[in-house]
This record gives C-alpha cells, structure tokens and sequence, in this order.
C-alpha cells in the first residue's frame, strides 16, 4: 500500500522524536547528573520548575539549569466534534507524567502551550469570552507574531497550533516525555533539541566540547567553561524573574475576566542562529563586554559571570549617553529599561518585588540544529544536516506586549519613545551583529489544570 505523504511525515516524525543525534553525547560529556534540591507540591503553574540549583560564581548567585531541552511544535488534526474527547487523552498522558516525574530538572518539566491559531481556529467563541486583556497595552495578552527593527526579513512568523516544552537533566525522561507519538490529536510540525551546561566549580561545561565534536565554525575560541556559546553567563539568579512574577495575576497587567487562565502566563518561542567564529574574532573581550553588558563595565579579563543586580540596572537616558561616547549599546543594560521593574511592586498577596527586579523568565537553551532537528516542511524552514551554533530562545512573560517591549529595547527602542538610531544589526548593537532570527512565535501557556486543549469543555 502506497503511503500518503501525511502519513510518511508522521512516520518521519515518530523517529525523529525517539533520535538523539548529537545530543547523546551530552550524556558521555557530563557523566553523573548535577545534584539537584527536592520538589515540592507540583506547582498549579505549568512554567514552573522546582529543584534547581544555586552555585555561586564569581561571587555571583547563578542557576543551574537542565542539561537536556526539547520542544516539540505541531497543529491539532481532530475536528472540533473530537476536541472533548482529545482533551481527555492529553490529560490522561499528562496527569502520567505527573505521577512518575517530579517537575524537577531531575525529574521532568513538562509545559504545554498554545498559539493564537488554536483558539481562533478551535474554541473562537469561549477565546472571546475568556481571553486575557493586557491593560496597560490596550489589547490581548496573546498577540500576533511580529519581526523586529533587527529580524531579517526571512524570519518566518510560525502559526503552530501548540508547543510543548521538556527539560530534564536525563535524557531517557525526555524521550518518555515525548507523548505527541502516543496521541493520534497532532500533526507535528518540528522538533527542536539542545542542552546548557555551564563549566560551574571549576567543570568544564558543554557548549566548547559540543560545538568542537559538531565542526562548527569558531567552536575553539569558546570558553572552556562557559555556559553559552557566546561565553557569559545568563543564569545569574538577579537576572531571572522571581518564581510567580511572570503570573497573568501578579503585577497587574492583565485582566483576565474569568478565573479559567490564572496561573497561566505568556511564552515566546525562537530560533536564533550565532555565528561564533564573527563574535569571537571581530570582538576582543573588552568588546564582548561592551557589547553584552555595557559600555566601559570593568571586568576582570574572562570573567564569565557579570553581577546583575537591581543596583546595576541603567537608565534609558544612561544608555543614549554610553552611545553617544562609544556607538556601542550594551544588550543587558537596554533590555533592562523594559525587563526590570521601574518602580516597588505590592502584589495581592503582600508580595514585594523591589523595584530593579527582573521580570521574565528564561529558559532558553544552545542547540546544534540547523535551524530544527526535524521539520514537517524542510525547504521552507531552510532545513540543513550541517551543524550549526545557535539558541532555541524560551522566555516567560506576563503579555505579548511585555516580550515586544523587552525585544525593542534590544534594538534601541525604549519603553517611553526614546530610542537610538540604529541600523538594522549594526555592529553598535552588539550582539544583533551576530545574531539572526529564523522562527518566531508567541503562546499561551494556562494553568496545569487547563493545559490540555483549554476552553474545549466551554465550547458548546
């Protein structure tokens, strides 16, 4: 019997998930599992993740994130008669999961979000009724994706219907997290893997050993224990969000209208290609420091881990003022004009968050896809064996709005109408010069007990 092309992706896909290419070798590479703290209650909020370590680096408190990543992005294939019954099985997987695997980096981080078309296309009546409004932007939490001042114009704008995001520091919990092959409800659309692993107390971390097994150009001029291919550290604890801040409910942005998306939030999701041998050999390191903190910051010569602390934190007029003197912005100190809290916030609960506290939540990881490990559709997404250095950007956020005001910062926008003029990845936007966006999309990440096809039992 001849196959219909849907049905050889589907099998094309089965295998792809089940394949650990490279990433096997993060395993050989790291040996034993970093120690991890013990979980909790399993958190209503799905983007939570317990048990993570803190170490201390150069002074600085950092987290140890999982070693290995995967998010899988596909559209629903039931009708919208079968969305009930498909709601079901997903929880059924799901609440599985749960029961074997803590939601820990040493056990499983499952998170199920959804995009724009899902609701539009499957529950558009109960989307209207229930979906969460930005306040403070005017408009819906969960917004269109859209490019950027710095985005060539072949980054595609991707209309999955759901992601789902896994982190584990084993990668056989990976594979039993991968349930899309057990569920006949998607039609899955890519597969994208990676790992993070910095050279903390003194190891020699993943990104340098990786990226040197895989022949990529520049791999050598890595640090031996840096974090990230481009040599820093991102995890610094002052430099994440605190555990609920990127909640709907928390700093007031949003008004959710019902109950049914509290404890939920909002996720974005990107490929990013990074061209090592351009950063490491057109920026020395002064520059690097420049060009990812800011201008004339003094740092010990390779110092990996930069404080970043809410004293740290720049003005958008200390910016414009550093570019006037040096042409250079630096990418910590203009994000942090829309990423930091300008001001002390009281939540309903009496929680404080002082002002300079980050809000998003990162979990963004280095990948050697080129730009996916597997595509439903590989000559649109300009799909290539050859390895290549790159991050799958995963980041939290209370709105669509907060991401794209965090986003334009990076390219001298700021919140408030000031802005630098900047050509399009000009080499005074630092890291932009060597960046380049392939995908975007933005989600909607609902609490755990409506992770699984939200609004479906609100349909009729």
């Amino acid at each position: 019997m001849k196959l219909t092309r849907r049905q050889v992706i589907a099998g094309a896909a089965a295998g792809a998930l089940g394949a650990t290419g490279a990433y096997e070798l993060v395993d050989q590479l790291v040996g034993s599992s970093p120690k991890r703290s013990a979980a909790g209650p399993l958190p209503s909020e799905q983007h939570l993740l317990d048990g993570v370590r803190t170490v201390k680096d150069n002074g600085v408190d950092v987290q140890v994130p999982p070693l290995h990543h995967q998010v899988v992005t596909a559209r629903v294939k039931v009708d919208r008669t079968e969305l009930a019954d498909a709601q079901r099985a997903l929880e059924k997987v799901l609440t599985t999961l749960d029961r074997e695997f803590e939601a820990t980096p040493a056990g499983l981080g499952v998170t199920v979000a959804w995009g724009l078309p899902y609701f539009e296309r499957f529950v558009p009546e109960a989307w209207r009724a229930h979906a969460p409004f930005d306040r403070r932007a005017d408009r819906a939490a969960l917004l269109p994706t859209r490019r950027f001042p710095s985005d060539p114009e072949t980054t595609i704008l991707e209309e999955n219907e759901v992601a789902i995001l896994l982190r584990s520091d084993d990668l056989d919990h990976i594979a039993a997290g991968s349930v899309l092959d057990d569920l006949d409800v998607f039609e899955l659309t890519s597969i994208r893997k990676g790992f993070a692993g910095g050279g903390f107390e003194g190891g020699r971390s993943l990104p340098k050993q990786m990226a040197i097994a895989a022949g990529v150009p520049g791999a050598e001029l890595i640090p031996d224990t840096a974090e990230l291919f481009l040599g820093f550290t991102s995890t610094q604890s002052q430099g994440l969000g605190p555990r609920k801040i990127v909640n709907f409910e928390t700093l007031g942005y949003v008004d959710l209208r019902s109950a049914y998306f509290r404890e939920g939030t909002h996720m974005h999701l990107s490929h990013i290609d990074e061209q090592l041998d351009t950063w490491y050999q057109l920026f020395d390191f002064r520059d690097r420091v420049d060009t990812v903190f800011r201008p004339g910051l003094v740092v010990a010569e390779g110092t990996q881990t930069v404080r970043q602390a809410p004293a740290d934190v720049a003005t958008a007029a200390q910016i414009s003022q550093g570019f006037r003197r040096d042409r250079t912005i630096g990418h910590s100190a203009a994000i942090q004009t829309a990423s930091r809290l300008q001001a002390a916030h009281v939540t309903d609960d009496g929680t404080v968050y002082p002002k300079g506290t980050a809000v998003p939540h990162r979990a963004d990881f280095n990948t050697l896809d080129n730009p996916f490990f597997w595509s439903s559709d590989p000559q649109r997404d300009a799909m290539s064996d050859q390895p290549a250095a790159g991050v799958h950007f995963v980041v939290f956020n209370p709105t669509s709005d907060d991401f794209e005001r965090v986003r334009k910062a990076m390219d001298g926008v700021f919140p408030g109408g000031k802005r630098i003029e900047l050509p399009p990845r000009d080499r005074g936007q630092g890291f932009n010069s060597v960046l380049r966006t392939t995908h975007r999309q933005n989600f909607l990440v609902p609490p755990r007990r409506h992770r699984a096809f939200p609004l479906a039992e609100l349909r009729a």
